[in-house]
């Protein structure tokens, strides 16, 4: 946990005053734009899927021009951190915080920031997959089908979209899985249980909340099965199985793809924009969730720019969404 805090206080204490607090001002402004006009749901209501992709794409390219635009602008120069070695011990290293003559804007940088937004767009759409299910399926099985696959297509999607990244250059790593940091090389998991643990509280303080209660536990999605399942658990197993695939699409996304894949180009200066993008993908969620996105996605974004690990991202991740199903049906149980 030393090791956390140093990350941390290191990072606090190198990145720019103006650009954290401006890139606050803005999230903030997308957050309470949100919750009042209802961004993400106005997207989402376009009468066609291709219209809703493409205005996910430009709402999230404005995002991230907005947040890279405000480090180029205000970062500060290279300076000296802790960095996790692959011997295990902590040394200070060169690393860019960056200032705007050392932001490396070429073009294997500005095709990442193009192949980020389009992803995540065709990720937020509902895949209609009805045209590939066998004709024998009945209903409700058809409906849930195509729940419990559409999450894993979109990982298999994400996959395919970083092997091409890695093949052709746009990311680096003397292997694949080193370059979007799916590697436990010297990796300690004690720190993540624990932060995972100071979660707790704030799980079982939702958990009582109307808000929360509306969207958790997500495995309420499967009333439908109601009288056509006996028993219906391991249906409901299986769901929550697709559902925590999602996470590792989420962490080898944000903190694999947008920290480990681009700190190359700018150092530190990676995080901030990768956590901006991070809440607004929480629109849809609990006001409370979507804030604290935020500072989370900071966090673990911070400890994946030093380690080159999205593992501890994803225990604590994976972590809290389970936890957070556990919590909605206590607090669905206990009213």
């Amino acid at each position: 946990m030393k090791a956390v805090i140093t990350y941390l206080k290191d990072y606090f204490r190198n990145t720019s005053r103006p650009a954290f607090i401006v890139t606050m001002l803005l999230v903030g402004s997308l957050i309470a734009a949100n919750y009042s006009l209802g961004i993400e749901r106005r997207l989402q209501s376009l009468s066609h899927w291709y219209l809703s992709v493409g205005a996910f794409f430009l709402f999230y390219l404005v995002v991230i021009a907005l947040t890279w635009g405000l480090q180029y602008e205000w970062s500060k120069k290279e300076t000296l951190a802790p960095t996790l070695t692959r011997g295990g011990t902590i040394k200070l290293q060169p690393v860019l915080t960056a200032s705007a003559g050392q932001l490396r804007f070429d073009r294997r940088l500005l095709w990442i920031l193009l192949i980020a937004p389009l992803y995540f767009s065709l990720k937020m759409v509902p895949w209609d997959l009805t045209h590939f299910l066998p004709n024998s399926l009945s209903t409700p099985w058809d409906r849930y089908l195509l729940l419990v696959v559409q999450l894993p297509l979109k990982l298999l999607l994400l996959f395919g979209v970083l092997r091409v990244c890695y093949r052709s250059g746009l990311l680096e790593g003397d292997s694949f899985r080193r370059s979007v940091g799916l590697t436990t090389d010297n990796f300690d998991a004690r720190p993540y249980f624990l932060l995972l643990a100071m979660l707790i509280p704030l799980i079982a303080l939702a958990s009582t909340q109307q808000d929360f209660l509306a969207v958790y536990p997500k495995v309420k999605t499967l009333a439908f099965l109601d009288g056509h399942a006996r028993p219906l658990w391991p249906w409901q197993l299986l769901y929550e199985l697709s559902y925590g695939l999602d996470f590792l699409g989420i962490e080898t996304f944000f903190r694999g793809l947008l920290v480990i894949g681009l700190v190359r180009y700018a150092g530190d200066s990676v995080v901030l924009p990768m956590a901006a993008f991070y809440c607004t993908i929480h629109f849809g969620k609990p006001l409370g969730e979507c804030i604290s996105s935020f500072f989370g996605g900071l966090i673990l974004g911070v400890l994946a720019a030093r380690t080159r690990s999205i593992v501890g991202g994803l225990i604590v991740h994976l972590g809290l969404a389970w936890l957070m199903e556990l919590g909605g049906w206590l607090g669905h149980s206990l009213r």
